[in-house]
């Protein structure tokens, strides 16, 4: 690990995945691999893109004429370890290829210019890698308590992205942009379905006195659904305009409902 990463790694651990500095503004997860030659696991921060049920990350190397050393390390080794800030999970790493990897690395560069600066400074081809989790447990992230702080603050972090994005994007909505609204609408979905049929029902059987406000987050999981149903169709339509309506409605909807589900829940599942 060099002295660079050290202190980003440190600081995207102890807050939960949220950085400062240079770092500040991007989507980072930190990606451990095992050393194709030394057999050690090394762990670098990375920006990443959204991609629906996995995440893609390019090894640019700042266009580099080498690839990056972790990239070598998933060729030998494509089992990964990936740290988002809520969970640390294994991932499987794929590296994309012909038409499919020009097809998402031309919505990368429309998205962020900087990555065709790189591929204009190498000949080598900057290889796009997918990240898809292995089902094989649930992901680590600490107590129940913890665990659903760190999915909240993921959710408030992407939120505030994508209305940062959405803010500077120009007349229509860019490839990458479109994806990481519809991520972020399926995100919400499968999070509250898993709480209405997991999470709310073995907090109800415990504690019957909450029955009132597990009812009542349900009813909000249920306007978050229509907001996020308005906001697909307005992606889907490319209407940049109602998209960006669409996601400041759910911004305060969501806050409020956040904030509520955790002065409601935090203290049951801490007794749990």
């Amino acid at each position: 690990m060099n002295d660079f990463n050290r202190p980003v790694i440190d600081e995207f651990r102890a807050a939960g995945g949220r950085v400062g500095g240079m770092f500040a503004d991007a989507r980072l997860l930190l990606l451990t691999t095992t050393g194709a030659q030394s057999g050690l696991r090394h762990t670098t921060p990375l920006g990443y893109f959204p991609d629906g049920e996995r995440v893609l990350v390019i090894a640019s190397a700042a266009g580099s004429d080498r690839h990056p050393d972790w990239f070598h390390n998933i060729e030998a080794d494509p089992r990964v370890t990936v740290e988002d800030g809520a969970f640390t999970y294994d991932a499987h790493a794929e590296t994309l290829e012909g038409e499919e990897r020009d097809t998402v690395f031309a919505r990368v560069v429309e998205a962020e210019p900087g990555f065709g600066d790189y591929q204009r400074k190498t000949s080598r081809v900057l290889p796009v890698v997918a990240l898809s989790p292995i089902a094989d447990g649930p992901p680590g992230g600490g107590s129940l308590a913890d665990m659903l702080v760190g999915i909240h603050d993921n959710f408030r972090r992407e939120l505030e992205l994508v209305r940062k994005e959405l803010a500077g994007s120009g007349p229509t909505l860019g490839a990458q942009l479109r994806i990481n609204c519809m991520t972020l609408c399926q995100g919400l979905h499968n999070h509250h379905v898993g709480e209405d049929m997991g999470l709310f029902e073995a907090i109800g059987a415990k504690h019957p006195e909450l029955a009132d406000a597990l009812a009542r987050l349900r009813s909000e999981h249920d306007t978050v659904a229509d907001l996020t149903a308005a906001i697909r169709t307005a992606v889907q339509d490319e209407s940049r305009d109602t998209a960006r309506a669409e996601v400041e409605r759910l911004a305060d909807e969501l806050e409020r409902h956040l904030d509520h589900e955790e002065q409601q829940l935090l203290p049951a599942l801490r007794a749990m």
